[in-house]
């Protein structure tokens, strides 16, 4: 499994949290559901900037 396929499961993993926050607490404004919210765009941004990275080693032909 590459860095790419982890920080997928990683993504997935963040997202089923934040679901079962957001009916555990009720709503999406908790600071819980909040932070959850953040850690899933942290990684989500990772996960996009190793995409962009590995486009960018691609050679154009």
């Amino acid at each position: 499994m590459n860095s790419t396929e982890s920080t997928q499961i990683s993504i997935e993993e963040a997202r089923q949290r934040l679901y079962h926050m957001v009916d555990q607490y009720g709503e999406v404004w908790n600071p819980k559901v909040i932070r959850q919210s953040m850690v899933l765009d942290e990684l989500i941004n990772c996960y996009n900037r190793a995409m962009k990275d590995k486009r960018a080693e691609k050679p154009i032909a």
